[in-house]
């Protein structure tokens, strides 16, 4: 074997991209948090919570 191992090609990319999904799923849920705090945890009735949830969606 000539100094390259599949495990930690995998492992290097595997790692970038789960910080990046990281960071997005952190300000997601930050988000959720924050509009349910401030108008109420019904969506129906939050249309800031409503929005939050529908970005949150369709990021993941």
């Amino acid at each position: 074997m000539a100094g390259h191992s599949q495990f930690k090609n995998i492992m290097h990319r595997k790692g970038r991209q789960d910080k990046v999904r990281s960071k997005l799923f952190s300000k997601l849920s930050k988000e959720i948090t924050v509009a349910a705090k401030s108008g109420g945890p019904d969506p129906d009735a939050n249309p800031r919570l409503r929005l939050a949830i529908q970005n949150a969606k369709s990021q993941s």
